[in-house]
């Protein structure tokens, strides 16, 4: 009876240290964090630049990631291919207007990691996860690599869902070589 009790008082134990483990929050050090877009024409051309990640963090239990948050200012979208001061300028306050990401009703956007897969390739996994921009929330998955921590993402964004409508022959007929892609994307680094 005395080993009975004891293997279960033993079983307890170790089932209560497993519900009260917790995953850790790893915050990453969003100054040496970087995102770089690109949105092209039908045509070919593109343009690229930068946005600031505002805040952001990974969840992280036993070396894997498990979830995370990340904030991303749309205020801060700058151009970096257009040499012109004046043309660059421009660029950048028609991505922040109405016609694009209306940062001053919607000054941020967000990516909630839902869920992680560990694939077969060491430190790689797909996630599944939500974005939210210009307050339209849509499911996207994609692929990161981590190593030596720095996670490593390329992701292909369909504008359109988000209500981002200038230029998209999605919306708008008769457009001709005016028309943008509705593909834009995010190539990301995060150090943590």
């Amino acid at each position: 009876m005395k080993k009975i009790i004891n293997s279960v008082l033993i079983i307890t134990v170790i089932l209560t240290a497993f519900a009260f483990t917790n995953p850790t929050k790893e915050k990453v050090p969003i100054k040496e964090s970087t995102i770089i877009w690109e949105g092209k024409k039908i045509t070919g051309s593109s343009h690229s630049g930068t946005v600031a990640l505002k805040e952001g963090y990974f969840e992280i239990d036993n070396d894997l990631f498990i979830g995370g948050k990340f904030v991303i200012d749309m205020t801060s979208i700058t151009n970096t291919d257009i040499e012109s001061e004046e043309s660059k300028l421009k660029l950048e306050n028609h991505l922040k207007s109405e016609d694009f990401f209306g940062v001053n009703e919607f000054p941020t956007a967000t990516l909630v990691i839902d869920g992680v897969e560990q694939l077969e390739e060491a430190k790689h996994f797909k996630v599944h996860s939500t974005l939210t921009i210009k307050g339209i929330s849509n499911p996207v998955d994609f692929k990161i690599s981590a190593e030596d921590r720095v996670a490593t993402v390329h992701l292909e964004i369909d504008r359109s869902k988000f209500n981002v409508r200038y230029g998209s022959g999605s919306f708008f007929d008769n457009l001709g070589n005016r028309a943008i892609s509705d593909m834009m994307s995010l190539d990301i680094t995060l150090k943590y």
